[in-house]
């Protein structure tokens, strides 16, 4: 019996992880970040709630909450898009969506990344 309980309390945290990422990410393009964060005809998506939004994002970041990104696909088809949210979770389910609506898409994991890799860039390292 005791056994049994050890191996709940291993397969149940495990599962609980493993949970938290959405999507295979291997079927996104496999390209430098810093590149595509950078490059000037990137459309920086942040996909948090408006008052996250507000609290603090990367520089030249547009607000499209996650729930709204299925109504913001045809604004955002013909562009290079990179997403990004708190902790990447809900950037992951972005990438789902605008891979599945033909939106070349990267994924940026959150808005402290992508902000820093911009400073880095103007800080010239």
């Amino acid at each position: 019996m005791l056994k049994g309980r050890f191996f709940g309390y291993i397969l149940i945290p495990a599962l609980a992880l493993t949970a938290c990422k959405t999507t295979d990410t291997a079927d996104y393009p496999k390209a430098d970040i810093k590149q595509i964060v950078n490059n000037s005809d990137v459309t920086l998506v942040d996909v948090r709630i408006p008052e996250q939004y507000e609290a603090g994002t990367a520089k030249g970041a547009v607000n499209i909450p996650l729930a709204e990104i299925q109504n913001n696909i045809s604004s955002l088809k013909g562009k290079k898009v990179v997403v990004f949210c708190n902790k990447g979770i809900q950037a992951d389910q972005a990438m789902e969506i605008l891979k599945k609506n033909g939106v070349e898409a990267y994924d940026g994991t959150s808005w402290k990344n992508v902000k820093a890799i911009q400073e880095e860039t103007t800080s010239g390292k």
